[in-house]
């Protein structure tokens, strides 16, 4: 075999693989999409079902110590947003997010001081990430004028969403849950062939503090 011949037989190897390489894009693409259709029609359909139900919120407390009163999650709302990729129009991310608020008759602001620094990050992230409404006060001794705590005041009242995001060449949509079963963030990764309406049911049990698998 000629060198030349050698070098076309290599070629066609190359290419070969590539046009596998754009195909499994191409397929990895158009089944993203489906998930994604699918996870957008279900939120659609999900947020006016909990606006009226009003479902509990989840157990919440900043410190660890101090639980907020009964919860109650209102005004859902879903949102997507779509982008440009290879020429053609796909979902950037879904979503849906909806307000943590004391049912009535609850106290609708609270407290909590803390001294150490593992606490005060605790604090300050929770505080942040759920987007809830506070104060921070420096306590510091009558007489040496030195720190001794912090205090914050906040409202009972936070933040939750989810957050859908799709990775279309690799065939994957990656699911982030802010405030859902407490103060925090979850992750969890699916393939797009498993985002079905059984799996966004889990989500929704997840998100009305029912047993769920999603996770």
């Amino acid at each position: 075999m000629s060198f030349l011949s050698q070098l076309k037989s290599q070629a066609s190897v190359v290419q070969s693989q590539r046009e596998q390489q754009i195909q499994s894009v191409e397929d990895n693409t158009h089944v993203t999409e489906l998930a994604c259709k699918e996870a957008w029609r279900y939120l659609q359909e999900l947020a006016p079902q909990l606006n009226v139900l009003m479902p509990d919120g989840p157990a919440l407390s900043l410190d660890g110590k101090t639980t907020w009163p009964a919860l109650q999650l209102v005004n859902f709302r879903a949102d997507a947003r779509k982008k440009t990729l290879r020429n053609r129009e796909v979902f950037d991310y879904i979503a849906i997010g909806w307000k943590i608020q004391p049912k009535p008759g609850s106290h609708p602001s609270g407290a909590v001081t803390v001294n150490f620094p593992p606490d005060l990050q605790r604090v300050e992230a929770n505080l942040q990430t759920a987007s809830v409404p506070h104060e921070r006060q420096d306590i510091r001794h009558p007489e040496k004028n030195t720190l001794q705590a912090y205090r914050f005041d906040y409202q009972v009242e936070a933040r939750g969403y989810v957050t859908i995001t799709p990775n279309h060449d690799q065939g994957m949509l990656a699911f982030r849950l802010v405030t859902v079963s407490g103060f925090g963030v979850k992750d969890a990764l699916w393939p797009a062939a498993k985002v079905t309406v059984d799996l966004m049911d889990e989500l929704a049990k997840l998100l009305v503090q029912q047993p769920s698998r999603f996770l």
